[in-house]
């Protein structure tokens, strides 16, 4: 089972229409956008889609929407291009090696990061696992791996077992991490593969593997996504969560206190809560400013308890990954939780104060 799932997913505007109304006006606009930037949508996650609410959070994370056509931003804001090694693998910090399994995923957000790639031809994706695991293999600092995409789950379950045979064949290689939204948009990928969560059984005996999944909103959370979930767990794997602070989705205290208990009520621990990366065509539509991000993200811990709230508040950055701590006085407080420049693990420091920014290259 893997990328077969796609079949019967929404990939086009025309499909689209069948279940929810769009405008003359819009269509013509979308249907240039998704000639850019494809359109997949399983029905599994339409289902979750609140017809009657103009401004359902679904909706909004995953149809196409005419704001796409802002170029403000960049498409690769974290400067991935200059970490890549060798084609599909990346390595900015010495510990974690990043491989690209694919570009493709069962439905494709609007807000994705990884706008440049996903859906579409590139050059950026894994060819030959052994080229990246003969890298790895040279750089013995290297003590884990995250599998990514596209999403990593999408590909058939014998490849995946492939990879986590090779990765943990390599001494030095820890535990691996497979990041995925499959258990959000299409649970059945899990429950209904008996044969994936053998091969987790199988491996997580000997070695750690954990999910990272992405859970937005709790809304997302769901009898479905929870079996998905407790079938993980059974089988060996350790499920975190990162969830990506969005305008109009989740930027709310209650909105994001009730996620983070949810998620820690099914056994999912909240591990990041991410700012918006400003992504061409992304940027001005779903991103939260850093002052209003703040205050949102403190005053959702203040209605959770210790393992609700264990979370972080980051920027995939550059420079490196960077904690938001929070404000004092005129000044926003920062810290390198990683870094590519290795000097920089652990550094403090603070920017004024700008209401109006929502990254870190722009504030003084």
């Amino acid at each position: 089972m893997g990328e077969g799932i796609l079949i019967n997913g929404i990939s086009s505007i025309k499909q689209l229409k069948r279940y929810i109304s769009i405008p003359k006006k819009e269509e013509i606009v979308l249907e240039k956008v998704v000639k850019i930037h494809p359109i997949e949508i399983t029905k599994y996650y339409l289902s979750l889609i609140d017809k009657n609410d103009k401004n359902d959070p679904i909706k909004k994370m995953i149809v196409p929407s005419v704001e796409e056509m802002d170029l403000s931003g960049d498409y690769d804001t974290s400067g991935e291009s200059e970490n890549t090694k060798t084609v599909g693998l990346q390595h900015k910090y010495p510990q974690t090696a990043l491989m690209l399994l694919t570009n493709r995923c069962a439905a494709y957000c609007r807000y994705c990061f990884r706008k440049r790639l996903v859906g579409l031809q590139t050059k950026e994706i894994l060819k030959r696992v052994n080229d990246a695991t003969d890298y790895i293999k040279k750089h013995k600092e290297i003590d884990n791996v995250l599998i990514s995409g596209g999403d990593s789950l999408i590909q058939p379950t014998e490849v995946i077992e492939k990879v986590i045979k090779l990765l943990f064949s390599i001494p030095h290689i820890r535990y691996i991490r497979f990041g995925s939204k499959i258990p959000v948009v299409f649970p059945d990928r899990i429950i209904k593969d008996k044969k994936l969560l053998e091969v987790f059984k199988k491996y997580s005996k000997n070695k750690q593997i954990y999910i990272i999944t992405h859970f937005n909103h709790p809304k997302e959370i769901t009898k479905k996504s929870t079996e998905a979930v407790s079938k993980f767990i059974k089988s060996g794997v350790i499920v975190k969560n990162q969830t990506v602070l969005l305008k109009g989705v989740n930027d709310n205290p209650e909105i994001l206190s009730k996620l983070m208990n949810k998620l820690t009520s099914i056994g999912v621990n909240p591990y990041y809560i991410f700012q918006c990366r400003p992504v061409k065509r992304v940027k001005n539509h779903f991103q939260v400013t850093l002052y209003d991000g703040i205050k949102i993200v403190e005053e959702a811990k203040k209605q959770l308890s210790g393992l609700g709230k264990r979370f972080k508040y980051m920027m995939s950055h550059k420079t490196g990954k960077i904690e938001i701590i929070g404000i004092m006085g005129d000044y926003m407080y920062f810290k390198y939780h990683q870094a590519k420049n290795q000097a920089n693990v652990g550094k403090l420091f603070k920017k004024r104060i700008n209401k109006e920014i929502g990254w870190l290259d722009n504030l003084k």
